[in-house]
């Protein structure tokens, strides 16, 4: 475990200026509330937020980001509460901990639904402050360094997890060396036999060649020594995982695959950059179409840096990239650049993208997804996307994925023009839509007054944003088409089981269905994501067969003795479906109420009278009574038609009463005879579908007496 001091230089080494005290505080905290706890691997539990601090001091990060990476556990897993934290330690530092406490609990590898509505709660976390993202990237880092602690099954769920989440996530924000790191040690789980091969090929080059790295590094410095460039050189062995995943893209083997070395120039100014390269260019060739200059065209993360591929020492590919020390500090922890600390004073790279600004951009479009697939689909395009640059006619630089195609830049543009676009020309030559863009070109969008999205463009574009479009316009097109349709399905379905699909009946359809309303429901029938069979059934279920297994009555109550009999309370009517509670009488007599009957309360005081019982399961009889208030129409012909539903529905009518009359409405206690609550659910929906029917609920009577049995 590392010592409260030696936390405190990581710290003091970068910021000078730190809060020595707050941390120790922190430390000590931190330390008491997780005493007795302990990891998988046996240790104390409360190395793992030491070993997260560290991680971020790595970054430089500031005194709050440190603290909360000691406590981010504290509020979950011990008895420390917010305001505990936020009395000691402030407002700023609990909000944080909150906020890492909240991520932990979100399950983003889990259903599509589920992970698409977690993935909205770590974006609106991210929007609050990003400093709770780094947290939890720290703590997944650590975790996944002790992952072998887990058991085999659990590691590989965090392993996928952080391949499919973590990483991408940290390889967006610019924290290229975590995402590596993350990736090679999830790598080592889900694939340890290619990890493995992918070594032993190291081992056997290195035998084979000797230190590349260290030869190619003293040619490199050589020549910049000739061009009178002071700059450092560093190189390295590109990471397994790296390797591995150019393998798959390629299809080569390792033997083939070229540039599996990398090397970084770090310069003093941004000229120096330039003139790095020169020198490079001239000593060996460069590989076309291998060149980038992410300076000049810096990615959206802050990223800035000069990319090109050369053929050094025996034709071997190297791959290197060049950038000031500035540069370098923002390639290696991205937007955690913005919370650094040098000497004591938060760092003013110029090169750290301000993080609000960041995320809004990150975020805007994924706001208008209200579809779970397009949502997840938008929100994975965009953190797995590896950026080209490409220009408008009026010389304009519009960013966009590796592999985006024309309708991607025209969405890009403004949705107005995706959806009227016709034509492309790129370099001033006409090309079909589905061209991929390639850095540097030029790209024109041709227009026409009336053209709508194709269906078809859904398989050419690439970018979250112009699918979500498509899909958008697309919906609006059909909507209409789709509307007539699925009235047609509707009136069709119903006609089938005698009824008439008015506009009350696909009113409580769509309730039943959590839809928005009717017109939503006919353009999902129209278009086939519902059945009209699901349509009826929702509004008249009992219209559809039931296979369940017949209850015979005198085995309809589980809990009774042989020598007991049941009856149902008339104040309460309770059916099959409802939980009940029994009251035992003399003479063996069993009394069932409803749970929530207010009679119960006159039995709290005799609790050696109280029985569990529950209802068989299976298909009942219909011969359980339960009474329906109902407001109708006074019309000709509608109680007959009432009447005439409840016989269809195999409910029997024991009785009616009328309780008021109205020159235009009737008000009546139906009495009805069923199997249980489902049916009377699905009898009370029938009848409230009835545009003659005002008013319906299920009516009880608390004063109606208990049976005729001998009370104790």
């Amino acid at each position: 475990m590392i010592p409260a001091d030696d936390l405190v230089e990581l710290v003091r080494a970068y910021n000078p200026k730190t809060n020595e005290k707050l941390i120790r505080e922190a430390y000590d905290f931190g330390l008491q509330m997780h005493e007795g706890q302990f990891r998988h691997s046996g240790e104390p539990y409360f190395t793992h937020p030491i070993e997260v601090a560290a991680i971020l001091t790595e970054q430089q990060l500031d005194d709050a980001t440190i603290i909360t990476a000691l406590l981010h556990d504290t509020i979950e897993d011990t008895k420390a509460s917010y305001g505990e934290v936020s009395a000691r330690f402030g407002e700023e530092v609990a909000m944080l901990v909150d906020g890492v406490t909240k991520l932990t609990n979100l399950q983003l590898a889990s259903s599509e639904t589920k992970q698409a509505e977690n993935f909205r709660k770590l974006f609106m976390a991210m929007s609050k402050d990003l400093r709770v993202i780094l947290v939890k990237l720290a703590d997944r880092l650590h975790n996944m360094r002790t992952i072998r602690a887990m058991r085999p099954q659990k590691q590989v769920v965090k392993a996928r997890e952080t391949m499919d989440i973590y990483a991408p996530l940290a390889g967006r924000m610019g924290m290229q060396s975590m995402r590596e790191e993350l990736e090679d040690l999830a790598f080592k789980v889900l694939n340890p036999e290619g990890r493995a091969s992918i070594m032993r090929r190291f081992i056997t080059l290195q035998k084979e060649t000797g230190d590349v790295v260290e030869r190619i590094t003293n040619d490199v410095t050589t020549e910049l020594d000739k061009a009178d460039i002071t700059a450092s050189v560093i190189g390295r062995a590109k990471k397994p995982y790296s390797i591995w995943r150019k393998m798959q893209e390629k299809d080569q083997g390792f033997s083939r695959l070229s540039d599996i070395y990398g090397f970084r120039i770090i310069t003093q100014t941004e000229n120096d950059c330039y003139r790095v390269l020169g020198a490079i260019h001239q000593r060996w060739r460069a590989v076309p179409g291998r060149f980038k200059d992410y300076i000049s065209q810096p990615k959206s993360n802050g990223y800035r840096s000069i990319h090109t591929t050369v053929s050094g020492r025996d034709g071997r590919r190297v791959e290197v990239q060049i950038r000031t020390r500035q540069m370098h500090d923002v390639a290696e922890t991205g937007v955690a650049a913005h919370w650094s600390y040098r000497d004591g004073v938060r760092g003013e790279n110029p090169f750290a993208v301000d993080p609000a600004r960041w995320i809004r951009s990150l975020t805007e479009q994924f706001d208008s997804e209200e579809d779970h697939a397009d949502f997840l689909e938008a929100v994975k395009l965009e953190m797995y996307q590896d950026q080209v640059f490409c220009f408008s006619p009026k010389g304009d630089v519009v960013k966009l994925p590796r592999g985006a195609t024309p309708i991607d830049f025209a969405y890009a543009i403004h949705t107005r023009i995706g959806n009227a676009c016709v034509g492309a020309k790129i370099d001033h030559i006409r090309v079909p839509l589905w061209t991929r863009i390639k850095n540097g070109q030029s790209v024109e969008i041709i227009t026409a007054h009336g053209q709508m999205p194709q269906a078809t463009w859904l398989d050419v574009a690439t970018t979250g944003k112009a699918k979500s479009a498509i899909r958008r316009a697309l919906r609006a097109q059909d909507h209409e088409r789709f509307v007539k349709l699925g009235y047609e399905l509707a009136r069709a379905a119903f006609h089938h089981v005698g009824k008439r699909p008015t506009e009350k009946v696909l009113d409580m359809a769509a309730r039943q269905l959590r839809l928005d309303d009717r017109e939503t429901l006919l353009a999902r029938l129209g278009s086939a994501e519902l059945n009209a069979h699901e349509v009826v059934e929702a509004v008249y279920p009992e219209l559809t067969p039931d296979e369940r297994e017949e209850v015979s009555a005198d085995r309809a109550v589980i809990g009774l003795s042989p020598d007991q009999n049941l009856q149902r309370a008339p104040c309460c009517d309770p059916l099959p479906g409802e939980r009940i509670v029994g009251i035992t009488y003399r003479g063996k007599g069993v009394v069932a109420h409803a749970i929530d009957c207010e009679n119960l309360s006159h039995f709290e005081d005799q609790p050696e009278r109280w029985m569990d019982l529950h209802w068989q399961t299976g298909k009942h009889k219909a011969v359980y009574g339960a009474t329906i208030d109902l407001t109708i129409a006074n019309d000709a012909g509608v109680l007959g038609r009432i009447c005439s539903l409840i016989g269809e529905h195999k409910a029997n009518i024991a009785d009616l009463e009328f309780t008021d009359r109205k020159p235009d409405f009737f008000r009546l206690l139906v009495h009805v005879e069923l199997r249980d609550t489902e049916h009377l659910h699905s009898l009370m929906l029938a009848l409230q579908a009835e545009s003659e029917v005002a008013a319906i609920e299920r009516h009880r009577d608390p004063s109606r007496a208990t049976p005729t049995v001998q009370p104790e």
